[in-house]
């Protein structure tokens, strides 16, 4: 078994699994708000909303 697929997902994993699933962003755009936002979950969501508008 590799290392890879030894790993345990990270708090920021799940965080970020779950922006995806609840708001339909990319994971490269959860990861990039996660960067500059930090783990706060409303504002997270809020500006993943954003970025979902048409």
């Amino acid at each position: 078994m590799s290392d890879e697929q030894r790993k345990q997902p990270t708090a920021a994993d799940e965080l970020i699994r779950r922006l995806v699933k609840e708001t339909g962003i990319t994971e490269a755009q959860a990861r990039e708000l996660v960067l500059f936002l930090g783990y706060n979950w409303s504002s997270l969501v809020r500006e993943a909303r954003m970025l979902k508008e048409p």
